[in-house]
């Protein structure tokens, strides 16, 4: 009995967590049953993947930024002048493509070190110093392009948006063999992962997640990575965004858990005057931090360019609302101190969910707008009553 009760007050604690999930799966069983099978159709299930790319790229960063108590309302503009940058350099300058992208990337830092000298150097709020970045470099944008569009660009260049691995089954097989292997390597890695965490956290007397809990996620996890191998398989096999995509996971999720700096950015957004009193480089951590979302926006700049095959003054309209939704959706407090890199991107996988599917059925986007804006609000109450609940502030 006092086993049983102690594995419901561990998952008292770990609802919103486990109402993230619960979430994902309701709306893709919805979407499935509406739209007549089509939203897990392999076709499908990739274009969800590679058309969110860029979302999820700058939920990546955008969640550290969150965690940290700050916000970044610039990246959408950032990503258009990337992208821009990337257009004048590839076809105007004919500079090679993959020099073009270690260009552009070291542009996003140079724009990430702008911002955070104003943030974490002269004191202004990252709210006022990321509104003007907007306006900022969207100018810079207009002027880059002369408020024109470009293209087209290399294939190779293209490759990154829009690629796929190669088919070593040379078309001839129902699936894609290196798919699956990668699917299959992932799933295994994932699996040793965690029964290793877990051993670590039972050798120094931390553990406190019920075997049944434990093994019943790893489950669902593995089982879901594999299911969405396997209808990759089926149609094109692995996009090479999806690579890019998971290695910035692996990393960044291990960074945030695993690392010094990681602590540290947790530490500053529960309390930023404790963590300076512990010692912590609160300037530093804050700069390091832009500079990081810098680079994350020119890639997801490179990412949404490559896809579309243009470079637009307008590009990257809104992202920043959607990164910022993904973030607080995927289980980030609003006062900072809280928040995950995998949480975010389930966020952004929903809100891919709810713009596919409701565009499959014929939504128009205002009533889209009306619904991503109430599952916003509905989260982040959600979070809100979970701290009253719990006796926190």
């Amino acid at each position: 009995m006092s086993v049983f009760r102690s594995s419901l007050n561990y998952l008292a604690g770990q609802l919103r967590q486990i109402g993230l999930f619960i979430a994902l799966i309701a709306i893709v069983i919805f979407f499935q049953v509406a739209t007549n099978g089509i939203t897990l159709k392999p076709i499908n299930v990739t274009n969800l993947i590679v058309q969110n790319s860029y979302i999820l790229i700058l939920a990546v960063g955008m969640v550290m930024v969150i965690i940290a108590g700050h916000i970044d309302l610039s990246v959408g503009s950032v990503v258009a002048f990337v992208g821009a940058m990337s257009g004048v350099m590839i076809t105007q300058w004919n500079v090679p493509w993959w020099l073009a992208i270690i260009l552009c990337l070291g542009v996003g830092a140079l724009v990430g070190m702008w911002q955070g000298f104003w943030i974490a150097y002269f004191g202004i709020p990252a709210f006022i110093v990321t509104l003007a970045g907007m306006l900022t470099f969207r100018g810079l944008t207009q002027i880059a392009l002369q408020n024109k569009q470009i293209s087209p660009f290399p294939d190779e260049f293209r490759a990154l948006g829009s690629g796929f691995l190669p088919d070593l089954g040379g078309g001839t097989s129902a699936v894609e063999p290196l798919t699956l292997g990668i699917g299959i390597i992932a799933t295994l890695f994932l699996v040793l992962q965690g029964i290793r965490q877990r051993r670590a956290r039972a050798k120094y007397d931390v553990e406190d997640e019920p075997f049944a809990w434990f093994l019943t996620k790893l489950v669902f996890t593995a089982a879901m990575i594999i299911g969405i191998t396997y209808l990759l398989a089926s149609y094109r096999g692995t996009p090479i965004v999806l690579i890019v995509l998971g290695i910035l996971i692996v990393v960044y999720a291990s960074v945030m858990s695993n690392s010094v700096f990681g602590r540290h950015i947790y530490a500053i957004g529960g309390n930023l005057n404790a963590a300076a009193l512990s010692g912590i480089k609160t300037k530093r951590v804050t700069f390091m931090l832009f500079v990081n979302m810098g680079v994350i926006s020119a890639l997801a700049g490179l990412v949404f360019t490559a896809q579309l095959n243009l470079a637009n003054p307008k590009a990257g309209d809104g992202f920043e609302l959607d990164a910022i939704a993904a973030v607080f959706i995927g289980g980030a407090a609003v006062t900072g101190g809280i928040g995950t890199v995998t949480g975010a991107i389930i966020g952004g996988f929903i809100i891919g969910l709810l713009n596919n599917g409701m565009s499959i059925l014929g939504v128009g986007t205002e009533y889209q707008q009306l619904i991503k804006g109430l599952v916003l609000l509905g989260a982040v109450a959600f979070d809100v009553y979970n701290k009253r609940r719990s006796g926190g502030r």
